[in-house]
């Protein structure tokens, strides 16, 4: 793999140094990741196992009104996590930089952004018309499996990088 920049591993070094030097940073950064994870994909999840679970035309619509409100506390949660991861890999670049196992969490989470871009388009489409159609439906049930797999594969690539990295 490519070595990451070197202004890059010499920008966050002070940083890296603190970090390993302080059981409090260690212990607050890694908290506001895996909280903001637990926090935004347990909405996620939970939202997402209604979706499936929903089937009748008026309950259709009530759902989407819902989660719509519950994307707000997963956008901020997936913030959170992004922001922390940042900072997580600014501990040590150089372990980061050369993992597949990360590239692979960034790529979840990118396709999880992705997915989730989706789903808030088919809930505004959705919403516009009287009744949920049976096409935005079945495409938000689709958006909604996408959803529980990519939420449960980023936190098992989360953890295959702490055993692996």
């Amino acid at each position: 793999m490519i070595a990451p920049p070197e202004f890059l591993i010499s920008l966050t070094k002070p940083w890296a140094d603190f970090y390993s030097d302080s059981k409090l940073a260690e212990t607050l950064v890694t908290f506001a990741h895996v909280g903001a994870l637990v926090v935004g994909g347990g909405i996620a999840i939970a939202a997402d196992r209604m979706t499936l679970r929903t089937s009748s035309d008026v309950e259709r619509k009530r759902h989407l009104l819902d989660v719509a409100q519950a994307h707000r506390a997963v956008i901020i949660s997936l913030v959170v996590v992004v922001l922390s991861g940042l900072t997580l890999f600014t501990t040590d670049v150089e372990a980061f930089w050369g993992s597949w196992i990360y590239w692979t969490k960034m790529g979840l989470v990118v396709l999880l952004l992705i997915n989730g871009a989706r789903m808030q388009g088919i809930e505004r489409k959705a919403a516009a018309d009287p009744v949920v159609s049976t096409a935005h439906w079945t495409a938000y049930r689709g958006a909604a499996i996408t959803s529980l797999v990519l939420w449960l594969a980023t936190t098992l690539a989360g953890v295959a990088l702490v055993n692996y990295a």
